[in-house]
């Protein structure tokens, strides 16, 4: 049963950590606002677009910073439980640490379980408002695709593109082949070509088709060639802040949709589709060490314990970032790469809880 004490402390706690939540969004606001305020007056942003923007941001920000909001959150609302002698009296009673700990567990599900669904659904749908504001407001336009581009269209049709100019809705150096098996079936190629996005249909110039029927060749040259493939300009662009914009169906399919196409490493989709779920987790496993570090009284009160939870929230974020690297630039298993932070403060936590309960 949840008595007085653990609503004190569930309350307390979940207080605290809106509280820190919402100075660590304003600061945030500031600095980002100072940042950006020559693009949104020189793209002259309506002010309702930008208070629209704030709006997204704040999601945006606590998203990114939870597992940091939650661990500071936790010992500074505990080191001023032991600072007032309240964690001495409860012992005082006979309750043991595990007793202590218990609404400490249960308000950091509720906050944790909270933010994987903001995570997975609520995230994602500001970050596509934020990111199409910054589109139209910040950042400069996408001039070019990316270079040397081939996508997997069917498990039998291949394309590349050498690169496509968006101003000019031109592309180069094109070519379609259809293979079965080892078998190439036919080639198209292409000097250029151009989408026609109200037909939804491509036109290839200076096309050369060669045809392949056994021993039989055939080889033909047109001027000029409409056709239609399944995908569009933006598909030979591929901007990793889309990912974010995603719900996690979204990003599924989009995960089976690239890997049809053969993409050479999906690692940055995975890793972003695993963080969602591994960074509550390690909220929860952040607050039992902040309990853990923070419960009991020493010298230098409160400052010490925050200042020796920076410490830990920023080891973790380096070794997360380290982890996610080796992933994309050296191929590490994004699952691994995601979850290794967490193991290893798994044990750290063991640990300082075994310390505590001794």
């Amino acid at each position: 049963m949840i008595k007085k004490l653990d609503w004190y402390i569930i309350k307390k706690f979940i207080g605290t950590f809106i509280y820190a939540i919402m100075i660590m969004a304003v600061i945030a606001g500031v600095i980002d606002y100072t940042e950006k305020v020559k693009s949104f007056v020189s793209h002259k942003a309506p002010f309702w677009a930008i208070l629209g923007y704030f709006k997204d941001f704040v999601p945006y920000i606590i998203a990114l910073l939870f597992a940091l909001f939650i661990f500071i959150s936790t010992i500074f609302f505990t080191s001023k439980l032991a600072y007032k002698s309240e964690i001495i009296a409860f012992m005082a009673t006979g309750a043991s640490f595990n007793r202590f700990l218990r609404p400490y567990f249960i308000g950091a599900a509720f906050i944790c379980i909270s933010f994987l669904f903001i995570n997975h659904w609520v995230a994602p749908l500001a970050n596509k408002s934020r990111i199409d504001f910054e589109s139209k407001y910040v950042n400069d336009a996408i001039n070019y695709s990316d270079r040397n581009v081939h996508l997997r269209l069917s498990p039998t049709q291949y394309i590349y593109v050498q690169n496509y100019d968006y101003i000019a809705n031109s592309g180069y150096r094109f070519s379609a082949e259809k293979i079965n098996g080892t078998l190439l079936l036919e080639k198209i190629t292409a000097d250029r070509i151009s989408y026609d996005s109200i037909k939804k249909n491509w036109t290839l110039y200076n096309v050369v088709v060669r045809k392949n029927n056994g021993l039989k060749e055939e080889l033909n040259l047109f001027p000029e060639m409409k056709i239609s493939y399944p995908f569009v300009p933006k598909d030979l662009y591929q901007d990793e802040q889309k990912l974010v914009t995603l719900t996690t169906p979204q990003l599924n399919k989009l995960i089976a949709r690239e890997e049809l196409r053969g993409k050479e490493s999906l690692n940055a989709y995975y890793i972003e589709k695993y963080r969602r779920t591994a960074q509550p987790v390690a909220g929860f496993i952040l607050c039992i060490i902040g309990v853990c570090i923070a419960s009991r009284k020493v010298r230098g009160g409160s400052g010490l314990h925050l200042a020796l939870g920076i410490l830990i929230s920023a080891i973790y974020m380096l070794m997360l970032q380290l982890s996610t690297t080796f992933s994309t630039k050296a191929d590490l298993n994004p699952l691994i790469a995601v979850w290794i932070p967490n193991f290893v403060f798994s044990i750290v936590a063991y640990v300082l809880y075994r310390k505590q309960v001794q």
